[in-house]
């Protein structure tokens, strides 16, 4: 897909992977409508474009199904088309194994990584199959594949958002729509602050760059790099490349590997 003249709703465009996104679309010449809950981020990204009427902005809660319903008429109103989703706005879980983390929490990331999903896709997508060309991207997690001892949730709500990202390219094989999912690895952002997580001290100390990260502007541009190309899947990060090999050619030692290298997460 040719970005440029474009309509794209990104979720999370207020902070992280999904203001880089953003700017780069826009960069690119796209529209993009950015969808937050945080209506200060929304104004940073604003600002850090200066793209004009070429970037909305849109205070919605995902996980509030009547109001990402009113989404593509608020959209279509002020771009005159949406040509793509991007679902990128996400949430972690506190850093606690799972006899210890509160039903409150768990709903809580389930309802952003996965209910925010649905309610976005099942709202957009009649509008965008109407397009003669659109598409839909989902960013799920390496730890998706690849279990993190105190994120348990956390990956299965990225499990669940790989599992239906590839049901719906499925079931538009054939369709204009393309169907791209993202398996980002560690990536700097503020993503435990963003989710109200409180990283121990051990992981905040000195030591912590053991733990690589791939930085948002590199994510940003792969993820425009695939959805320009209509890719599939693709990981981010050597973390995530890596484990997704061995994740397939053995899982239980993926899993292994992840919960020594990730075990000073946890208090």
């Amino acid at each position: 897909m040719d970005v440029n003249g474009k309509v794209f709703a990104v979720t999370g465009a207020g902070n992280g992977i999904a203001r880089e996104v953003t700017l780069q679309l826009l960069a690119k010449g796209a529209r993009v409508a950015g969808i937050d809950l945080n209506a200060d981020g929304l104004q940073q990204t604003a600002a850090l474009a200066n793209a004009g009427d070429r970037f909305t902005q849109h205070v919605v809660n995902i996980t509030d199904r009547e109001a990402t319903a009113a989404l593509p008429a608020q959209v279509i109103a002020e771009h005159g088309q949406v040509d793509g989703l991007l679902n990128i706005a996400g949430v972690i879980q506190q850093f606690v194994k799972v006899i210890d983390l509160p039903f409150s929490e768990i709903e809580k990331v389930m309802n952003v990584n996965f209910w925010g999903v649905i309610n976005m896709v099942k709202a957009f997508l009649p509008e965008l199959v109407e397009r003669r060309q659109a598409s839909i991207l989902n960013v799920s997690s390496m730890g998706g594949y690849a279990p993190v001892p105190g994120q348990a949730v956390y990956g299965a709500s990225k499990a669940a958002v790989m599992l239906l990202t590839e049901a719906l390219y499925a079931e538009l094989l054939g369709t204009n729509v393309a169907v791209t999912v993202i398996f980002p690895g560690a990536i700097g952002t503020n993503i435990a602050q963003n989710s109200g997580v409180a990283i121990t001290a051990d992981a905040d100390s000195a030591e912590a760059p053991k733990h690589k990260m791939t930085a948002p502007s590199e994510a940003g541009r792969v993820i425009v790099d695939a959805l320009e190309k209509g890719k599939f899947r693709a990981t981010i990060g050597s973390d995530a490349a890596m484990l997704d090999r061995l994740a397939r050619l053995s899982p239980k030692k993926a899993t292994e590997i992840v919960a020594k290298q990730m075990a000073d997460l946890l208090s």
